[in-house]
């Protein structure tokens, strides 16, 4: 089959002379094996008795010219279609864009859904092996603070690096008022990569944290511990007036208050101190 539609290439050049010579004949026709258009041209001579030969000769000089200012790969895909040289110049053309077609499959969408079936099931791992993570924050929720505290804590057991428990742990430690922990944790989270400085500021579950009077200390200290951060482990011992638990809202509003207006500078660092200890005197 292949040897039957084999037929030798023709030459651009050749095709481009013969048109601007005989092109009113056709013979660039029956050259590039348009036998059909050739025979026409042909007949329109014959029956019209040269009428229209000017007509052809002008056709011929411009397909002339269109041949001689064609490119070679142009040609022969139009005209030497069964040439040896042409079809394997298009099988090759062909199988590099078949190739290139196939790697932009895979590395697309192929890539996409390869990554989006990892990171599912990275998911799906990391749930099954730390479920303290979401029963704590269920139970956080619920306000059910001392069970949050305790799974928290068996979930940084899994995962001691895990950022969000950390975090978790230290709002569930300042609503219950423990302040050293709070401390510990929000800094361990900040450590580990948290960056939502504005969280800090203005959560309301930190606001115990915050009304503190080593907050300004910490937070200048880029939300970490001081040099000689309390052992958490030690035994508790008589507590100055400043580590009181506050158990009383309105004091503890009070103290907010303080806390502001110190923050926008009409209590200096003294006043502040000194009106706490009222406060707490009561």
């Amino acid at each position: 089959m292949t040897n039957r539609r084999y037929q030798p290439p023709r030459s651009r050049v050749t095709a481009g002379i013969l048109a601007l010579i005989l092109g009113a004949f056709g013979v660039q026709k029956f050259y590039l094996r348009q036998n059909g258009i050739g025979v026409v041209m042909v007949l329109a001579l014959m029956f019209t008795a040269g009428a229209i030969l000017p007509f052809l000769f002008l056709w011929g000089v411009i397909e002339g010219a269109m041949l001689l200012n064609m490119s070679d790969q142009r040609f022969d895909r139009k005209y030497n279609r069964y040439s040896s040289r042409n079809r394997r110049d298009d099988y090759l053309e062909q199988r590099r864009e078949r190739q290139i077609q196939r790697s932009r499959n895979k590395g697309g969408r192929g890539v996409q859904r390869d990554e989006r079936r990892i990171s599912t099931s990275s998911r799906k791992v990391i749930a099954k092996a730390n479920p303290f993570k979401t029963s704590g924050i269920k139970k956080y929720k619920d306000y059910d603070l001392d069970g949050a505290i305790e799974d928290f804590s068996r979930g940084l057991d899994i995962n001691p690096n895990d950022v969000a428990l950390h975090f978790n742990i230290a709002c569930a430690y300042s609503m219950t008022e423990v302040k050293d922990k709070a401390y510990y944790h929000l800094a361990k989270a900040v450590a580990l990569g948290f960056k939502d400085f504005e969280m800090i500021n203005a959560k309301d579950d930190l606001a115990f944290v915050r009304i503190q009077p080593e907050y300004d200390e910490f937070k200048e200290n880029g939300y970490k511990l001081g040099a000689r951060p309390r052992n958490l482990n030690a035994p508790m011992t008589e507590q100055k007036d400043e580590d009181l638990v506050i158990t009383d809202d309105v004091l503890l509003s009070q103290l907010n208050k303080l806390a502001e207006l110190r923050k926008i500078g009409l209590l200096r660092q003294e006043e502040f101190n000194l009106e706490r200890k009222k406060l707490l005197r009561r």
